[in-house]
């Protein structure tokens, strides 16, 4: 099946690719989650203003997402979470939790599609993170979660 991806997809592409994907990854998973569309011929429209967004967007340069891994790397990131008497976590910690930490820490604005989150996070402690912020450069962000 071809589709229009409308939000990078580790793997398979960034926003206003057009890809052949199997029928049941896209209908049962790339679709329902709003990651693509149907490829149709008016739909080759769309592709444009998705890139157009996707430029203003992303980092531009290796060198802009240096700046920004640099940046990253050298914030404390702290999240209060509330949590059981033996640490684990009511639920778990997501990706839009941890973008808007790192925003609250003084941190860059991070996407949080670009937060990489190795195993869901459900007790308290030190936890790494990885945040894809180019292609070639994907910066490493330590977040300790603590009892609210």
């Amino acid at each position: 099946m071809k589709i229009i991806l409308t939000h990078e997809v580790s793997g398979l592409g960034a926003a206003g690719d057009v890809v052949d994907v199997k029928d049941g990854y896209a209908r049962n998973y790339l679709i329902p989650r709003n990651f693509a569309i149907r490829w149709t011929k008016g739909g080759e429209k769309d592709v444009e203003q998705i890139r157009r967004a996707r430029k203003i967007h992303e980092i531009q340069t290796i060198e802009q997402a240096n700046a920004v891994k640099a940046q990253l790397e050298g914030v404390k990131v702290r999240l209060a979470v509330r949590s059981g008497d033996a640490g684990r976590l009511f639920g778990s910690v997501t990706p839009a939790d941890v973008a808007s930490a790192i925003k609250a820490s003084g941190g860059p604005e991070v996407d949080k599609r670009r937060i990489e989150l190795g195993s869901p996070i459900k007790t308290l402690g030190a936890h790494e993170t990885s945040v894809r912020l180019h292609p070639e450069v994907a910066a490493k962000v330590n977040i300790e979660v603590v009892a609210a």
